[in-house]
């Protein structure tokens, strides 16, 4: 029976990814999520998909970041009565995400009506959080190197990727063949993650490329946190850390603990996390050992450097606490969230501090602040960008051009396609020329919406 694919989000962007495999009557989406970043990306949430909910059998998705499982509490409300497969780790974030998701974008609805910089009136969110926590209910989890049967004829095995807790790489075998689905790998020299498990042997391999054409600094993190908050503490400055809430803030808590058991941040500093969702997961490292090298001396260190910040109330009563301090808050592109009323208050004085921890997808404010830019617009309004902007090129969670080669290389025998997905144009190139002229092997990078014979 004939098998297709079809690209319907994860191709020509490093975000939205969303993969529809199709036998005969059956349909299934591998990952679905929200695209981010430059309007006319984002633009594509509100678009009819090339496929009816309800006619959707059954979802999988490779982990829990909202690029990747983010549209699912859209998908259910607008008829997807499937089940949603995940990792255990998937499933406990996605509790805790996709409430959050819907939460965060009916405040910003609110807040856009409320002070009327919105083109549309009224400012509807996507939506909202009773839909995601409607769609809870659709989780289904299977553990690591267990096979399981979305549908009938079906059959799909998860392994570990790194990256973030849950995080998974996805063989899926129906009609004869083998896809196998990289999601998101991890870095093999990961502060806090273990390294991605070796892919199995498949025809027809899909492998991300948000690093294709970079390749990571032999410099780590803590070497390049250590100087920054030195100098930040030194002129009384106020350091903000736009962290993604699961996986970067919580490398970054270890990092930190460990600084400063190792004197070299002042033990003093203070360090707030302020994000109800990355407070709880990082309670979640607890109940998943196996999916990370922290110990657990490590792991309530990671929790003891800083005030875990949860209420709106405390929240808005940091920019009253003076003097040096660090504030970690989502989200960690600077697209929403509590963050940006942080850098609505701080980024107007020389004195403070920005620290960017991991990739900036195009058009987004993280990215508008990597690039230099004097000014960045925060809920309707601009705002003059004179606190010092630092990079962390080393914080990255996702594998580099070198780390994602080798991990093709491992592959039992070579593919008979590879698709090159889930980057920028010139990494996903960047990356398909190396498997093409490094691994001779067969690599083409898809165009949205595209459809392919398997």
């Amino acid at each position: 029976m004939a098998v297709t694919l079809q690209f319907i989000g994860g191709a020509d962007s490093v975000t939205g990814s969303k993969y529809l495999v199709r036998s005969g009557t059956q349909s299934l989406l591998v990952d679905c999520g929200l695209f981010q970043g430059f309007k006319q990306l984002r633009l594509r949430n509100w678009d009819a998909l090339p496929v009816t909910p309800d006619s959707v059998d059954a979802v999988i998705l490779t982990h829990a970041h909202l690029d990747h499982s983010g549209y699912v509490p859209k998908l259910q409300r607008d008829g997807f009565a499937g089940r949603v497969h995940v990792s255990p780790g998937t499933r406990d974030l996605c509790k805790i995400l996709w409430p959050d998701s819907g939460h965060l974008q009916e405040e910003d609805a609110f807040y856009a009506n409320r002070h009327g910089f919105s083109k549309h009136s009224p400012a509807e969110p996507l939506y909202d959080r009773q839909d995601a926590v409607n769609s809870l209910a659709q989780l289904q989890s299977h553990p690591w190197g267990e096979a399981f049967s979305p549908m009938p004829g079906w059959r799909a095995t998860f392994s570990s990727a790194g990256h973030i807790l849950g995080a998974s790489s996805l063989l899926l075998e129906v009609g004869e063949r083998r896809i196998l689905f990289s999601g998101d790998l991890g870095r093999p020299d990961d502060l806090i993650m273990k390294p991605p498990q070796d892919p199995p042997a498949a025809d027809t391999v899909l492998i991300e490329s948000t690093y294709g054409n970079r390749v990571h600094p032999h410099e780590d993190a803590m070497a390049e946190l250590a100087p920054a908050l030195q100098r930040a503490a030194a002129r009384s400055g106020v350091v903000v850390i736009p962290v993604f809430a699961v996986g970067r803030a919580q490398a970054i808590l270890h990092a930190i603990a460990t600084l400063k058991a190792q004197g070299l941040v002042p033990h003093h500093l203070p360090v707030y996390l302020d994000s109800p969702m990355a407070v709880h997961t990082t309670d979640l490292f607890r109940h998943h050992p196996d999916g990370h090298r922290l110990s657990p001396a490590q792991m309530q260190a990671m929790q003891d450097v800083a005030v875990m910040v949860e209420s709106v109330q405390d929240s808005k009563a940091l920019a009253k606490r003076h003097g040096p301090k660090v504030i970690l808050s989502a989200s960690g592109m600077a697209t929403g969230g509590r963050v940006l009323h942080h850098l609505g208050l701080y980024l107007p004085d020389h004195r403070n501090m920005v620290i960017l921890t991991g990739y900036q997808a195009p058009g987004t404010r993280g990215a508008s602040l990597a690039s230099g830019q004097v000014s960045v617009r925060i809920h309707g309004r601009d705002v003059d960008v004179k606190a010092e902007v630092v990079c962390m090129a080393s914080a990255s969670a996702h594998a580099d051009s070198v780390q994602l080669l080798q991990w093709l290389s491992r592959m039992p025998k070579p593919p008979a396609q590879v698709y090159v997905v889930h980057g920028e144009a010139a990494a996903s190139d960047a990356l398909r020329w190396k498997i093409e002229h490094e691994l001779g092997w067969r690599a083409r990078v898809p165009d949205h919406l595209s459809v392919w014979p398997l």
